[in-house]
C-alpha cells in the first residue's frame, strides 16, 4: 500500500456515501476541559474523527470543543454509543446524545456491546429506525462477535456498518479480519497500545528505520491493515505525535513481522 493512499484525510466506506476517517481521536476516561482541549487539538492539528459513547459521560464537553472550533460541524464525524443498559430507552438516550453534542444528526451510532451478552436483533431495529428517520448517517455495534453479527443481520436484513472491538498488534488475526471484510463489517479497534509490548523487536526495528515511535509504527500499521484506529490521549504532544504517521510507510516485510506478534488475545473494554 502506497503512503500516497494512507493520507491524512484517508477513510474507509460505510453505506452509501458515508466515509469514515481511518484515524480518530478516542475520548474513554477523559472528561471536562480536559477532553474539551483535547478535542480542540485534534481537530486544529487535522483530525477529523472524535470518537465518543453515552458511558464516557463526555459529550457535552466533545460537542462544545467541536462547536468552538474553527472546523465545520459538516467536516467532522463524530460517533457515539448507546449503553447496553439503556437498550430499551434508545430513543431517549439518542436525543440526550444529539442534544449534548449540539448536532441534529451522529455520523455513527454503536450499540456500545450486546445488551446481557446477546445480540439483540430488537435494539438493533432501533437503531436502524434512526438511521431511517435521519438521526445517524450510519450505525454499527462494538464488542460483538461475528456469530452475534450474523444474528443481527439474519433477523433483520441489516449488517452493521462497523464494529469497534479492541484491537492491537499482539490481537492480529487475520481471518478476524477476513471475517469481518466477508461481511462488508469495518474493523475499526480502540485502545492500540494499552496492551502491546512497546519493546518487541519488529516495533522498534520498525521505528528506527523511520525515525518515529513504535507507538507510530502501530498507528500506521493500522492504517495500512485498512482498520480504523482511535488512539485517546489529552496531551497535546501525545495528539500530535498519534497524527504525525502520514509521511512514512512501512515495508512488506515491516509489516509481516509486525502481524507476527499477533496473538489473538485480549479483553473487551
Amino acid at each position: 500500500m502506497s503512503e500516497n493512499t494512507v493520507a491524512p484525510n484517508a477513510s474507509a466506506s460505510l453505506e452509501g456515501s458515508v466515509r469514515i476517517p481511518l484515524l480518530g481521536l478516542g475520548t474513554w476516561q477523559a472528561r471536562g476541559k480536559a477532553v474539551y482541549w483535547a478535542v480542540r487539538t485534534a481537530l486544529d492539528l487535522g483530525y477529523r474523527h472524535i470518537d465518543t459513547a453515552t458511558m464516557y459521560r463526555n459529550e457535552k464537553a466533545v460537542g462544545e470543543a467541536i462547536h468552538d472550533s474553527e472546523v465545520d460541524r459538516s467536516e467532522v464525524f463524530i460517533t457515539t454509543k448507546l449503553p447496553a443498559q439503556q437498550a430499551g430507552g434508545e430513543q431517549r438516550t439518542l436525543e440526550e446524545s444529539l442534544t449534548a453534542l449540539g448536532t441534529s444528526a451522529l455520523d455513527l451510532w454503536l450499540i456500545h456491546w450486546p445488551p446481557g451478552g446477546r445480540a439483540r436483533p430488537e435494539v438493533w431495529q432501533r437503531l436502524i429506525e434512526a438511521r431511517e428517520a435521519g438521526l445517524t448517517r450510519a450505525i454499527g455495534v462494538s464488542n460483538y462477535s461475528i456469530a452475534q453479527i450474523d444474528e443481527l443481520t439474519n433477523v433483520t436484513g441489516v449488517t452493521p456498518a462497523v464494529n469497534q472491538i479492541l484491537w492491537h498488534v499482539e490481537r492480529y488475526d487475520p481471518a478476524v479480519v477476513a471475517a469481518h471484510a466477508e461481511r462488508g463489517v469495518v474493523l475499526e479497534g480502540y485502545s492500540p497500545f494499552k496492551h502491546t509490548k512497546m519493546s518487541a523487536p519488529p516495533l522498534v526495528d520498525a521505528a528506527g528505520a523511520h525515525g518515529k515511535t513504535p507507538q507510530q509504527v502501530i498507528l500506521r500499521w493500522h492504517l495500512q491493515h485498512g482498520i480504523v484506529v482511535i488512539p485517546k490521549s489529552t496531551h497535546r504532544d501525545r495528539v500530535a505525535a498519534n497524527f504525525d504517521v502520514f509521511d512514512f510507510e512501512l515495508s512488506g516485510a515491516e509489516m509481516a513481522a509486525i502481524d507476527g506478534l499477533g496473538s489473538g488475545g485480549g479483553r473487551r473494554r
